[in-house]
């Protein structure tokens, strides 16, 4: 189904890797909190290796399964119950994943990304919807570009759950077919959107597996400029 830029009202979009690529993001703000406890806390280094501390972590994400929403709730967990086992402070759990989170937030946009926002949201309010634990107002060169952004921590569920999308919906004063969900992830981004009533478009930024379970996304390209160009601005 093609695009109709006259029939949306606004636009919401996803952000890691959707605007930036999120590994090298992910592994410098692990190497900057790793450098962090070998200073603060060395204990934890000599009982928790990269693969032991990933254990871990998956642990955690099996225990707290009701706040799987909640990327930081995670990570927080994971260095409290690494620090207590290394016999530290578990209170060193604060600082420390504020180094990790000072990290997180620095990112390097694709090259597409900062001109299509800049004219995406000369038309539309752009409204980032995230899973991650991102914050916009932290992240050079975003927040003045969206109008809002919403995550999965702060509304209680994630994507693909048709919550995270009516409530960016509702913050649009739109209604769903009023809106474009811009993502890039298949399952998560065009599938949710697709099930809340929305547009799609999917930005495909590399090729991989797709399980279409019987679903078109209203757009598919590489790149946000060229969705500019089917929008028509």
């Amino acid at each position: 189904m093609p695009l109709k830029p006259e029939r949306l009202r606004a636009i919401t979009i996803d952000l890691d890797d959707t605007l930036w690529p999120i590994g090298p993001v992910i592994q410098r703000a692990e190497a900057a909190l790793q450098a962090w406890l070998a200073e603060h806390a060395p204990a934890v280094a000599l009982h928790f290796d990269r693969k032991g501390m990933l254990a871990l972590r998956a642990q955690v994400e099996r225990d707290l399964q009701h706040v799987a929403h909640d990327l930081t709730a995670w990570r927080k967990e994971t260095l409290r119950r690494a620090l207590q086992h290394a016999g530290c402070d578990a209170a060193l759990a604060e600082p420390a994943f504020d180094v990790f989170f000072a990290e997180r937030n620095r990112v390097e946009f694709y090259a597409d990304a900062l001109p299509a926002l800049d004219r995406l949201a000369a038309r539309w309010p752009l409204i980032a919807l995230s899973n991650g634990n991102a914050d916009p107002a932290r992240i050079d060169n975003l927040a003045g570009r969206l109008s809002a952004w919403i995550s999965a921590r702060e509304v209680g569920v994630g994507k693909p759950d048709r919550r995270i999308f009516d409530a960016a919906r509702v913050q649009a004063r739109c209604e769903p077919q009023q809106v474009l969900h811009v993502g890039d992830d298949f399952a998560l981004d065009v599938i949710g959107a697709h099930h809340a009533g929305m547009a799609t478009a999917w930005v495909r930024r590399a090729d991989g597996p797709v399980a279409s379970a019987g679903v078109e996304p209203d757009w598919r390209g590489q790149d946000l400029l060229s969705l500019c160009e089917a929008l028509r601005v």
